[in-house]
């Protein structure tokens, strides 16, 4: 467990005892659903090029889900400007939409994120970045993992 500056605590999941995915296909289903870009994402753990994606600047209010199996992730309004060149939200929809572990992949320690409902990858989520935010988290998600259902008017 973590625990933010504001006692907002995180638990940071062993893949070993993750919850299995509701949603399972196939590496050839997945492959048949996704794009490229979305498949070497979501998939493959990939990440797309800094201040390419969609919803960088994006301030539309909604919600954005998964991009592969459509599960709610984050609201808008955690949706802050980080200037990271990807989406930042501080903190993901209450009741386990996404689980985390320690990934450490190039050489370097971070905390991956995924989708809880299919284990599809999202970005990382990183800590104590002297953000003014209320959980002092910065999730940096991928836009091409993401889409986003705009709220009705």
């Amino acid at each position: 467990m973590h625990a933010a500056r504001d006692g907002h605590s995180v638990e940071r999941m062993d893949p070993a005892t993750e919850p299995a995915p509701k949603v399972v296909k196939s590496d050839a289903e997945w492959r048949a659903q996704l794009t490229p870009a979305e498949y070497q994402v979501l998939r493959q753990a990939g990440t797309e090029r800094p201040f390419t994606g969609e919803y960088t600047d994006t301030k539309t209010q909604g919600v954005y889900s998964c991009r592969a199996c459509g599960a709610e992730l984050f609201r808008s309004d955690t949706k802050f400007e980080s200037h990271c060149g990807w989406p930042s939200f501080f903190t993901p929809l209450a009741g386990g939409a996404v689980i985390e572990h320690v990934d450490t992949s190039l050489g370097m320690r971070r905390v991956e994120v995924l989708c809880a409902n299919c284990h599809s990858h999202l970005g990382h989520v990183f800590e104590g970045e002297g953000y003014d935010t209320p959980t002092d988290l910065r999730y940096c998600i991928n836009s091409v993992s993401l889409r986003l259902e705009p709220e009705a008017s």
